[in-house]
């Protein structure tokens, strides 16, 4: 059953959704409660629902919700997430309590992105259920893993044959104001382990060991002096990122058997992830023949020219806010990455200050804003 705070609210009332998403404790990855909250407000809208879980440790198992209204004509998705990083210690108040205080709502997930998802189904409900089908894609799991999340919900929309025509992503876009960015792109990411093995030995010996690390160094200086490209009209350049450097060694006297980095690259829609894996493997065998080389790709680059689309995005950002958004492709990854593969996907949605902080929180007037801005865009949309 729903908690509590929501027995009896108004599915249309975006504010008190939020609450009691937020007050469904969804710690990646989310199962059970959130969504039963999400459901009982999408059934009384007339959306068909499928919610099934999938995956096994450690990446799973994740719950997901496919949820549908309409058959026919232009298919609109909204998409997002309910599952939250986990509150940490410090909150004024209760981190999943969604209290209302001085036209905030507070609690872990109000921005990222419960309260886009609240802002998705009270908008719904603004929209003639005649007026085309209408979808909402949430996952458990996108600030986790993601292996068995929005990626499982696009192999269950094959499945059944559903391929909407936009995509709506409501991760927190806006910076300063709402309605002040729009992202039409995001960059990809991969990260990469190398671990370099030697020989141990006794430092005033060395003929008789084989130290891994200057082999190390010189794979790094070399990694370290790339300039991947110079960037594009809408991304900025490629970066490779050195995250760790470990030998593990305790004693001073001892040469070490092995050395490891590990990388993380960000890059345009001028490179693929297994490209640039296989560009970094070619440097390590020049310097350390034999060394392992492991890379894992979590999304390519991908952009949505500006187009339709998001003009559409942006006539209903500027008849509610009266700003003119900036289309951007910057920040981190999102599922969006994935969802770019169905059909031309944006993200917009609320302030982005407070996301995975203490303390986080929502404008109460930014929800209502969000509500009216989606609904008209579905409306559109739809049209």
């Amino acid at each position: 059953m729903p908690p509590p705070s929501f027995q009896g609210a108004s599915v249309a009332d975006v504010v008190e959704l939020t609450k009691a998403l937020i007050a469904a404790e969804s710690v990646t990855p989310a199962r059970g409660a959130v969504f039963d909250v999400l459901e009982a407000a999408l059934r009384p809208l007339g959306f068909a629902i499928d919610r099934f879980t999938c995956g096994e440790a450690p990446d799973g198992p994740v719950e997901n919700l496919i949820a549908v209204r309409g058959t026919g004509g232009r298919h609109l998705a909204f998409a997002g997430h309910v599952d939250v990083v986990p509150a940490g210690e410090g909150w004024t108040a209760g981190p999943f309590s969604g209290e209302e205080r001085g036209g905030l709502v507070y609690g872990r997930g109000a921005v990222d992105m419960k309260g886009a998802v609240a802002a998705f189904v009270a908008a719904c409900a603004a929209v003639p259920a005649d007026a085309g089908t209408v979808s909402l894609l949430i996952t458990g799991d996108e600030e986790g893993p993601a292996v068995f999340g929005t990626r499982a919900i696009i192999d269950r929309m094959a499945e059944r044959g559903l391929a909407p025509d936009l995509c709506l992503v409501g991760e927190p876009t806006s910076t300063h104001r709402l309605g002040d960015m729009i992202k039409i792109g995001r960059r990809g990411s991969v990260n990469i382990w190398i671990e370099v093995t030697g020989r141990q030995g006794h430092v005033a010996y060395p003929h008789l060991a084989d130290n891994p690390i200057p082999r190390l160094v010189a794979v790094l200086a070399e990694i370290d002096a790339l300039v991947l490209d110079t960037g594009t009209d809408w991304f900025q350049p490629s970066n490779i990122e050195a995250t760790d450097l470990t030998v593990g060694n305790p004693a001073t006297n001892v040469i070490p058997g092995r050395a490891a980095a590990r990388l993380s690259i960000r890059f345009n829609d001028q490179h693929r992830g297994d490209d640039l894996v296989e560009r970094i493997r070619a440097i390590v065998e020049r310097h350390a023949p034999g060394a392992s080389v492991t890379g894992r790709v979590s999304g390519e680059a991908f952009l949505t020219p500006p187009g339709a689309f998001s003009s559409l995005v942006t006539e209903a950002i500027r008849t509610h806010t009266g700003l003119e958004p900036e289309l951007s492709t910057t920040g981190g990854t999102s599922d969006a990455r994935f969802l770019s593969r169905l059909c031309p996907t944006v993200e917009f949605g609320l302030l982005n200050a407070t996301m995975h902080k203490l303390d986080e929180a929502v404008a109460v007037d930014d929800l209502r804003a969000l509500q009216a801005i989606y609904a008209m865009l579905a409306r559109r949309a739809l049209d």
